[in-house]
């Protein structure tokens, strides 16, 4: 009975050190700029080789980030204040060579670009900064705040940092007028 006790806890104390290490690799800095709440975010392990091989073989690869601005509630359910989702995909023309790349702001297309350079393909698709998720006016000065974004990509033949097909990441803020 303890062996089995033993390695239940083991595998419960691996699968947490996982998740924690992929909620590190999601890197959120929210900041309040003039009368918008801004946030830069960036996945920096994502772009692994099943995603790489994914792309050569000219699968449209996507990589879906919902943003959620939340109030902390003591003793309730957090508040949700915002919420918008950002997409950045790749489409790769094997004859060309050819990067095609395009972003979404809540279905919306906001860039397109295209590109022969692979480490412009890494950056466009795993940081952004700068991405607009509200007005202060909708913000409590006596309350704290956090914005929490899940991240998951397409094709999902592989997995994000090697464990889910989507990592989960939060950063705390206090809004001071």
């Amino acid at each position: 009975m303890t062996g089995r006790f033993s390695g239940l806890c083991l595998a419960l104390l691996l699968a947490a050190g996982a998740l924690t290490s992929a909620a590190e690799s999601l890197r959120i800095l929210p900041v309040v700029r003039g009368d918008n709440v801004v946030v830069s975010f960036e996945l920096a392990d994502a772009y692994s080789d099943e995603i790489r091989q994914a792309i050569a073989s000219g699968l449209r690869t996507t990589f879906t980030y919902d943003v959620e601005l939340r109030m902390v509630v003591p003793a309730w359910v957090d508040r949700t204040v915002a919420t918008i989702v950002v997409t950045s995909s790749d489409e790769y023309d094997n004859l060309t060579r050819r990067h095609k790349l395009s972003r979404a702001l809540d279905g919306r297309v906001q860039e397109v670009s295209q590109t022969e350079d692979e480490s412009l393909v890494r950056q466009w698709l795993t940081t952004f900064g700068g991405v607009t998720l509200c007005r202060t006016a909708k913000l409590d000065p006596s309350r704290d705040y956090y914005v929490r974004i899940s991240a998951r990509a397409r094709p999902r033949g592989g997995s994000l940092l090697g464990w889910a097909n989507s990592v989960i990441g939060q950063a705390k803020f206090s809004f001071v007028p």
